[in-house]
């Protein structure tokens, strides 16, 4: 807690926000409070949680923690006019997957930020698909608290206590019959992340990328898609956003990892969707479940390197290329 405090408090300083000291110390007591909440009574999530909104709002207590970390200036979206699709698409009761890539516990926070200034129905109603980290770690479980989540064991993790595993397998068997419930009712938005974990530097070049795709949870995603009675679309997404929360360096086993913070631009982008049936319907499983990862995974890094160019490369707008345009949407 101690060591989150001072990176906070460094980092939010160094941003030259308006009233930094006040908004440290009234966002860091705020968390502190709810982690000391949590360690006397602690929360139970379900296999769907839905966002905490009252009497304490975790929503907006987790956009106003992040906010004072994101550098709007060198931050950018790829493509809002596709974000403007997918909500059009969701108000009609279609179902909306984003397959995207995953650098830190901030990332919904950023997406949301990014978003709220055009697309706040979007921002709010994301179903995360979330690993169980998220739902207990002391200093995360607040945040999580505010989001829409699915709660899945990652296959990371699976045989971290082997006691367990069994236990594991059954509560995600649990939450993909929630998943496909959720998908038949229609209008959901759902982000998932088929690397099963957040992206990691080269060990040696120390270059971030999105890491590789799992085919078989685009597989399974895909299906449950396919499957919901309700017309629904995969988006590629990517997001940028390492710098302002980093993960450790290799997966760790035990809750409690050192929170590193800085203050930093980040960006998001969307591709169009990609239909199943046009990049792979002609050929045979496994090879279209292989060849249909591939066309997300290559979206997403392209995308990814676009945002790389503006925001690390310092090109800014410069870096749009013909199939994703930069903007910044809150200016």
């Amino acid at each position: 807690m101690e060591e989150l405090y001072q990176n906070y408090r460094n980092a939010v300083l160094q941003s030259g926000v308006p009233k930094a000291d006040e908004i440290i110390l009234y966002n860091m007591a705020l968390v502190l409070d709810r982690v000391f909440v949590d360690v006397k009574d602690p929360f139970e999530f379900s296999p769907h949680h839905k966002a905490m909104r009252e009497p304490f709002d975790y929503y907006k207590f987790g956009q106003n923690y992040i906010r004072p970390l994101l550098d709007f200036r060198s931050s950018y979206v790829g493509n809002i006019s596709l974000f403007g699709e997918i909500e059009e698409k969701l108000k009609q009761g279609d179902n909306v997957v984003l397959m995207s890539n995953h650098q830190s516990e901030a990332d919904p926070a950023i997406i949301a930020l990014l978003l709220e200034s055009k697309h706040p129905y979007i921002a709010e109603n994301i179903i995360y698909v979330a690993g169980d980290r998220v739902i207990t770690d002391p200093l995360c479980k607040p945040f999580s608290m505010g989001r829409n989540l699915l709660c899945v064991y990652s296959k990371k993790h699976m045989n971290d206590d082997p006691e367990l595993a069994e236990m594991k397998k059954r509560a995600n068997t649990r939450s993909l019959k929630e998943m496909a419930l959720l998908l038949r009712g229609g209008s959901k938005i759902i982000w998932i992340a088929p690397s099963g974990g957040r992206d990691r530097p080269d060990p040696v070049t120390k270059e971030w990328y999105p890491a590789a795709f799992d085919a078989s949870a685009t597989d399974n995603m895909r299906r449950l898609v396919e499957h919901a009675g309700v017309p629904g679309h995969i988006y590629p997404l990517a997001i940028l956003c390492h710098d302002i929360m980093p993960p450790p360096a290799q997966v760790e086993k035990n809750i409690g990892e050192k929170r590193v913070v800085s203050f930093h631009g980040a960006g998001i982008s969307v591709a169009p969707k990609i239909d199943f049936h046009e990049v792979a319907g002609a050929l045979e499983d496994p090879e279209a479940k292989m060849v249909y990862t591939k066309a997300l995974y290559d979206s997403v890094n392209q995308q990814y390197n676009v945002l790389n160019s503006a925001i690390h490369g310092k090109q800014g707008l410069v870096a749009s290329i013909p199939s994703i345009s930069l903007s910044q949407p809150w200016q």
